[in-house]
């Protein structure tokens, strides 16, 4: 990933609210098929164009849908989920002739969890009283003031532009390309005889793999460095962690402290798991090696081969894929932000679902969020819930986010004494739910107002 040498806009929104007519306006030529029929648009298209001397790419997608047992539908959700990933800032598109609708809603939430930047078009507000009549109605999606634009006529789109392009260069925009030109560390790490090695030979082996083992650029034998993407990274394989009384003799005590040691120096942990045995003690407590490190982590559940028999769609939603995910959470309830990867590491099945999984996690690893917003979210989160103990109501004079790789968020308040972890978990629970921070532990500083703030 890197520094992009040109910005990517990313048109989303439910079906046949003239996305493709939007992004046909913006070429200024016709390349997506534009019809009044809901899902004429079901793959991503990419099309290259400029704005006042910048190169940018503009990607269309397909009308997202929820609640759908379609796998047409469902598909088309991936792609314009991954469009949203690859984007530096999204264009969500509703209707104003249709209103509000409740698919709108749910599409703001998953833009709100992306942690990209979002501008609220309202399509087809070509009337301006009605337009002020029902603009209040488009501020509930919480993504801001609502642009009116008409995809037809032109109407407001040189300003959704400026607009956008003030976002992506923006140096307060933590959201856009975050990862540096730094080989991006990922340490496979599990407990013995769950498929880490294979798992590294299935990543390797993958076309969009390229290795180089340049000599010099690696600390340990066991690292691999290779490109995805054009983003440069390192492969950590590590023997298996069991756990303290399992270990027998000096060998494999070192083995054990290297990949602990390998945890430390990655900023993604692949926590891989035998899918057929399901979340374990032992996968727990390797998860919560990698959390203490402050590294972020994806649960990569392998060998679903044994589990349900390969379809050639290994991110199909399916009932066993459903009930797994529900016996993880409720056999790892400290862990809801992981996201759970199924892959067959032997047939090398899921592989490009794990590596975007992996990219995405590790930009919201190092993901800011500007201190006003922060500010904002934790004073609305003491309004809405008060807290106090022992008689004493805790004031917050103060938050901000120090520093990130983990995201760490200090809070200056009175009495730091009377803050119980219960109540950050409830602000954390806060900052999720407008920020996702998908993968990536939090930690919380709470520190007295009357101290000079400090670097954490």
């Amino acid at each position: 990933m890197g520094v992009r040498r040109r910005p990517v806009l990313a048109i989303v929104g439910r079906p046949n609210v003239g996305k493709s007519t939007l992004f046909n306006r913006l070429l200024g030529r016709r390349v997506a098929i534009v019809e009044a029929v809901p899902g004429v648009t079901r793959d991503r298209l990419y099309g290259e164009a400029e704005w006042q001397g910048q190169p940018f790419i503009l990607i269309d997608t397909g009308g997202i849908l929820f609640g759908e047992d379609d796998p047409l539908i469902e598909q088309v959700r991936v792609q314009a989920q991954i469009a949203i990933h690859e984007a530096d800032c999204i264009l969500f598109l509703v209707d104003a002739q249709d209103g509000l609708n409740p698919v709108d809603e749910e599409i703001a939430d998953l833009l709100r969890k992306s942690g990209k930047p979002v501008l609220l078009l309202v399509n087809k507000a070509d009337n301006p009283q009605r337009w002020e009549a029902q603009r209040a109605e488009f501020f509930r999606l919480g993504l801001g003031e609502p642009i009116p634009v008409s995809a037809i006529h032109g109407h407001n789109l040189a300003e959704v532009l400026e607009l956008a392009f003030e976002k992506v260069a923006s140096p307060d925009n933590a959201h856009l390309s975050v990862l540096d030109e730094e080989p991006l560390r990922l340490a496979i790490v599990g407990r013995p005889n769950v498929g880490k090695s294979s798992l590294l030979n299935a990543i390797l082996n993958e076309p969009r793999a390229i290795v180089s083992p340049i000599p010099g650029t690696t600390r340990d034998a066991l690292d691999t460095p290779f490109t995805w993407d054009n983003q440069p990274m390192v492969l950590i394989d590590t023997a298996g962690i069991r756990r303290p009384g399992q270990v027998q003799g000096s060998l494999e005590y070192y083995a054990q402290l290297r990949a602990e040691r390998a945890m430390q120096r990655a900023d993604v942990a692949l926590v891989v798991i035998d899918a057929k045995e399901g979340l374990t003690h032992g996968d727990r407590r390797v998860a919560q090696l990698a959390i203490d490190a402050g590294r972020a982590c994806v649960w990569v559940a392998n060998k679903w081969d044994l589990v349900e028999p390969p379809d050639g769609n290994p991110n199909k939603n399916t009932p066993v894929k459903r009930d797994f995910l529900r016996l993880v959470k409720q056999n790892a309830p400290g862990f809801d932000f992981i996201p759970v990867v199924f892959v067959s590491a032997l047939l090398r099945a899921g592989v490009e679902n794990l590596m975007r999984t992996v990219l995405q996690v590790a930009e919201f690893h190092c993901m800011r969020v500007p201190t006003g917003e922060l500010n904002r979210l934790i004073h609305d989160a003491l309004y809405e819930r008060p807290y106090s103990r022992k008689g004493k109501p805790l004031k917050i004079y103060y938050a901000t986010m120090a520093q990130v790789r983990p995201p760490t968020i200090v809070l200056f308040v009175n009495d730091p004494e009377i803050v119980h972890f219960s109540y950050l978990r409830y602000l954390e629970n806060r900052v999720r739910a407008r920020y996702a921070y998908t993968g990536t532990p939090i930690r919380w500083v709470v520190r007295p107002a009357h101290k000079e703030p400090e670097s954490a």
